[in-house]
């Protein structure tokens, strides 16, 4: 087959995971596109499908396993000529994907994303050509707003995590790249960059010897186009005074923050290997709601660690009526073999992790519900995201609401309203999960 032939092909991809994995596949679709494929959103009608997979849990595995037997499928039926799996999955079990589904053309480590059209050519009998290095990607986001991968990997070593078994230690892009990649994402229409990583807070120390964060925000928020910066994933014990300070005074920075603190009791904390205490996590919610009252915290929880016992559970449950997050997502601990966890005495039953995540998320989304109802009557500026064609809305976001993970803003009134632009909402009512306003 000749390059002319293979281009003819139309590749489609399935995005599973976390907002890191999905910037990695965003960047091999932009080389698949420049190489001269038709990226397309429909499966079935795909001759090359990308399943980018997220390996973290066992229920990430399950959906990525579920994706490729449903790929598979089309295969048979000659729908689909070739499955490439991608993403964290193939980093941790390559070898027995591809001897588990044999239908599966190729099982490519995220070491190798840079090679995906070489590995396609190759899947073609087709010459390979040079690969070519660039910063820009296919969003698959709203056209509203694009994360920015600023690190990949994680240094901290939690008792219960594999993120550094699959993705290695810590490393910072090169500042440099990534306010060219920002520049790309303005000049696409891109009106807010979430920043991410597994860790942002050390951002900057394996290059610069100190952590540049705030350096980085500083050199985006120069950007014109760029209207508005959201920071997740600020680990509890490296948020500086400086950060919090930048954050409530710079205009284009989000009232926002992402603080995993993963759980309140000591004993827990200490057996999860996490660097802050009890005491560390309530002095710094403090000093935020008291010094930085309108920067919102959002944070992530575990329940159901090994050794946590029903005192440690019942003290997490009142600090959550004491702390009053924002707002809070919480997991059920997995155990994954090869963690330190996995071998800890006091392992919980599925039944007690699933009481306890049900019992946690009930309490959580009363507070929530009580701190989103004194939003009402409030005008708020709004970044419209998409169109609901089930209700005939547009939904957006605000500054202290971060796309796909808090609740939207549904705009009822929608006659001068489009999708990439600000509008400003007041809001009327909350839901539970959507406010829903007009535009003033």
């Amino acid at each position: 087959m000749t390059k002319e032939e293979l281009i003819q092909k139309r590749i489609s991809a399935i995005s599973l995971g976390c907002d890191k994995n999905r910037v990695d596949l965003e960047k091999m679709l932009f080389k698949l596109k420049e190489y001269g494929f038709e990226i397309i959103s429909s499966i079935e009608e795909a001759n090359i499908v990308l399943i980018n997979t997220c390996a973290f849990i066992e229920p990430a595995r399950q959906e990525a396993i579920d994706n490729i037997i449903e790929v598979e499928a089309l295969k048979k039926m000659g729908r689909v000529e070739k499955i490439l799996v991608t993403g964290c999955l193939p980093s941790r079990h390559s070898k027995q994907i591809l001897e588990a589904f044999p239908l599966v053309d190729a099982a490519i480590d995220f070491h190798k994303n840079d090679e995906i059209t070489n590995i396609i050519e190759n899947l073609y009998s087709v010459e390979n050509s040079k690969c070519v290095a660039s910063y820009d990607r296919v969003l698959t986001t709203s056209s509203s707003y694009a994360y920015l991968k600023i690190a990949d990997g994680c240094n901290n070593v939690c008792a219960y995590c594999t993120i550094p078994r699959i993705r290695g230690p810590y490393k910072s892009e090169n500042m440099q790249d990534i306010v060219a990649e920002a520049k790309l994402l303005a000049k696409k229409g891109v009106k807010e960059l979430i920043v991410v990583a597994q860790d942002t807070t050390r951002y900057g120390i394996d290059l610069y010897g100190k952590p540049q964060l705030v350096e980085l925000l500083k050199k985006l928020a120069s950007i014109k186009d760029i209207k508005w910066i959201r920071l997740h994933y600020a680990y509890p014990e490296m948020i500086s005074a400086e950060l919090l300070n930048f954050i409530d005074n710079e205009p284009k920075m989000c009232n926002y923050i992402d603080i995993p603190l993963q759980h309140i009791d000591d004993n827990v904390l200490s057996l999860m290997r996490r660097k802050h205490n009890e005491k560390f996590s309530r002095d710094l919610v403090k000093e935020i709601k008291v010094y930085h009252p309108d920067i919102k915290i959002r944070s992530t929880f575990i329940v159901g660690h090994p050794g946590e016992t029903r005192k440690a559970f019942g003290k997490l449950l009142k600090f959550l009526k004491s702390a009053k997050l924002d707002y809070v997502g919480f997991f059920p601990y997995s155990r994954e073999e090869g963690t330190v966890s996995y071998y800890l005495k006091g392992q919980k039953s599925r039944l007690t992790k699933l009481f306890r995540l049900k019992k946690a998320q009930k309490l959580q989304a009363k507070i929530a519900f009580e701190l989103a109802s004194k939003q009402i009557g409030d005008t708020i500026e709004v970044l419209v995201d998409e169109y609901d064609e089930n209700d005939g809305t547009y939904v957006g976001h605000c500054k202290f609401l971060s796309p796909s993970v808090d609740f939207g803003v549904k705009i009822v009134d929608n006659n001068s309203v489009h999708i990439g632009e600000f509008v400003m909402v007041k809001l009327n009512d909350f839901d539970g999960n959507f406010y829903k306003g007009e535009v003033v």
